[in-house]
């Protein structure tokens, strides 16, 4: 095992990607020192002491889904206790309340409401844009994209146009679990195909519209499963150069439908978040997304080769319902006080990572 860290650590420095393989036996080792030393070895070259946030806040419009994914706790059916839709003026008011308080980002996700029109997306990005034309809203995932097409009887390409034309700016990149099959089939068996997010998400990036990537991980994936996952990302990435940051998401398994779920322990959230840094060696960005992975390990991960810790937030309701133990905001002192206490630089960035000021 020894050999193995010498060896990707060698590679690193001639820039030579580690394989599935290396990525395999990384997994199995239990060394997680030396797992998140590689990875901060690569970041310190990407990024060097420089942590990024956003001052952004988070709008799910609608939880009611035609989607009954198993892992999920957020979605709704028509009419079920619980379900709701925010109506274009309490949207529009969030945003504004947003803005005014500083955000330079809306993110926006829903479930697939099976009587919305493809109208109210672009009305609802319009009314935002109206009102807040300087904010950058980040919105929909691949999955939600592909269901507008269907909706609107529209092909991804034109869909993506006519939601640029209305005022997205950029993709949040959530939607995608674990690509490979079976497990997806266990997870979301309703849901679109990885290898149909994947090719929605490459016409998004050729539209010119740049997207996260996110991985679901803590469920009943094997390593197998991650490293295939991690496999297909860096593939499209070499393609297009649309991702911005991949974003594991840690698994959480409160009111879901997956009896064997493993969760997540502290020791598997920083492994993989090491060994993603270490194998999207094309992804500039990886972030520790502290409302599913929690404020101490999210601070721990920023020696683990994460340089990104998200945002403010501000009212995220997926992860929480599904038992996430994290405030549902965060000021953006307690962000620069968190990075700091790491050992660490912060930088406020837009969604774009342009860098907005250094503290």
């Amino acid at each position: 095992m020894d050999n193995l860290f010498a060896r990707i650590s060698q590679n690193i420095e001639k820039n030579i990607r580690i394989s599935d393989d290396d990525a395999l036996a990384l997994f199995a080792s239990n060394d997680l020192l030396a797992i998140g030393e590689l990875a901060a070895q690569v970041n310190r070259k990407k990024n060097g002491d420089r942590v990024f946030f956003n001052v952004n806040r988070h709008i799910n419009y609608t939880n009611v889904c035609v989607n009954r994914c198993a892992f999920c706790a957020f979605s709704k059916e028509t009419g079920e206790k619980g379900g709701y839709t925010l109506a274009l003026k309490e949207i529009r008011k969030r945003a504004r309340d947003a803005a005014d308080n500083g955000a330079t980002e809306i993110h926006m996700v829903g479930g697939l409401h099976p009587d919305l029109p493809f109208e109210f997306y672009l009305e609802m990005l319009e009314a935002i844009k109206d009102d807040r034309p300087r904010l950058h809203i980040k919105a929909f995932t691949a999955v939600e994209i592909d269901y507008f097409s269907e909706v609107a009887e529209l092909s991804i390409e034109r869909v993506v146009e006519r939601l640029k034309q209305a005022g997205l700016d950029s993709l949040p990149g959530g939607g995608a679990e674990i690509l490979g099959e079976p497990v997806r089939a266990q997870l979301c068996a309703e849901k679109i195909s990885g290898e149909r997010w994947l090719e929605v998400t490459e016409l998004v990036h050729n539209a010119g519209l740049r997207s996260n990537a996110t991985m679901l991980f803590g469920h009943i994936e094997t390593a197998a499963d991650r490293v295939d996952h991690l496999s297909k990302l860096r593939q499209l990435q070499d393609r297009t150069g649309g991702f911005q940051t991949f974003i594991p998401l840690a698994f959480q398994k409160e009111n879901t439908r997956i009896e064997k779920a493993v969760g997540v322990g502290g020791v598997d959230a920083l492994k993989t978040l090491a060994i993603s840094r270490l194998y999207l060696d094309n992804f500039q960005h990886v972030k520790a997304y502290w409302v599913m992975l929690g404020l101490k390990i999210s601070q721990v991960a920023l020696a683990f080769g994460v340089n990104d810790l998200d945002g403010t937030v501000v009212e995220e309701q997926i992860g929480h319902d599904a038992g996430a133990e994290s405030p549902q905001s965060l000021s953006k002192q307690q962000i620069i006080d968190m990075i700091r206490k790491a050992g660490r630089i912060p930088v406020e960035r837009d969604t774009l990572y342009h860098e907005l000021k250094t503290y």
